[in-house]
């Protein structure tokens, strides 16, 4: 937590006041997860020339100045990889406003021609890195990532195609940013339900169209949380400080022991790679292997 719909959320919501701005001053806090890997100084001056977002990663291209005429490319000096951790948020302040003194948890702060823009992360396991070029998918926390979810390159052919092999639970592998990225806790439990699947299924098990059926909740799941501001457990906020809503409309995460709202079967917690997993006993099925050939 923040996953794929609350990074969404927060680039769609920054994205206007900060694709142009000047940066003036990067200011460090407490160091957080990984170093910026550069003299803050060194990016005085820069423009964010655009907002993007790998997988739970939101990235700030930074170039030296705006194109000359709006059809050339800016020159990329670089990009900033900003990860939120587990209880990280950004906030936007506008010049318009005064900002407040800056709190103890606020770690990384831009200072730009538009406005104050503040990362409050206070288990501090975010980070903000600099990775110099336009090469930043060839990152090492980036090359190894699994298809966009809300991209036409995953869809259940690509699912099948990554599973195939795979014997450990599909839901572990959901989570391991490999075979789909961004995809957390919450909407692997809350995907794998409006599946029918148990997150205890062998992922070697799943049939085309059983990843047919999970690639369509991967993708419906994410674009409703993203439509309903993402989901705010313990300290994520969006940029203007308003919360998220997924939350309270969740089939199975979070449910432990409560009726199932499709059945009403009590909800079961059980604890996967360390992280708990939520599902319906009833609605979602462990699925069979095929039967080799031959046997019957």
């Amino acid at each position: 937590m923040p996953e794929l719909p609350e990074v969404e959320v927060t680039r769609l919501g920054l994205e206007p006041a900060l694709t142009g701005a000047r940066l003036e001053t990067l200011r460090l806090g407490k160091p957080l997860r990984w170093p910026l890997n550069i003299d803050p100084a060194a990016l005085g001056g820069l423009r964010i020339v655009a907002l993007q977002r790998r997988g739970k990663y939101l990235l700030l291209r930074m170039a030296a100045a705006t194109p000359v005429a709006q059809e050339l490319e800016p020159d990329i000096a670089g990009v900033l990889i900003v990860h939120l951790g587990m209880s990280g948020s950004l906030r936007w302040i506008p010049a318009t406003q005064t900002p407040d003194p800056r709190s103890p948890h606020d770690h990384v702060e831009w200072q730009t021609d538009r406005g104050v823009l503040r990362l409050r992360d206070p288990r501090r396991f975010g980070a903000v890195l600099w990775h110099a070029g336009d090469t930043v998918h060839q990152h090492a926390l980036l090359r190894s990532l699994g298809p966009e979810p809300l991209s036409a390159d995953f869809d259940g052919a690509a699912l099948h195609r990554a599973l195939r092999g795979r014997h450990a639970a599909i839901k572990p592998l959901l989570l391991s940013q490999q075979i789909v990225a961004g995809v957390g806790n919450i909407y692997a439990c809350e995907a794998l339900f409006h599946a029918g699947i148990d997150p205890r299924t062998p992922a070697s098990h799943l049939r085309p169209a059983d990843c047919e059926r999970l690639a369509t909740a991967v993708r419906d799941i994410l674009l409703e949380a993203v439509a309903l501001g993402g989901s705010s457990l313990r300290d994520f906020a969006h940029s203007d400080g308003e919360l998220g809503y997924f939350q309270m409309q969740a089939w199975v995460y979070g449910r432990a022991g409560l009726p199932c709202r499709q059945c009403a079967t009590p909800i079961r917690q059980i604890v996967q790679g360390q992280r708990s997993t939520y599902f319906c006993p009833k609605c979602q099925k462990i699925l069979k292997s095929k039967p080799k050939a031959g046997i019957r």
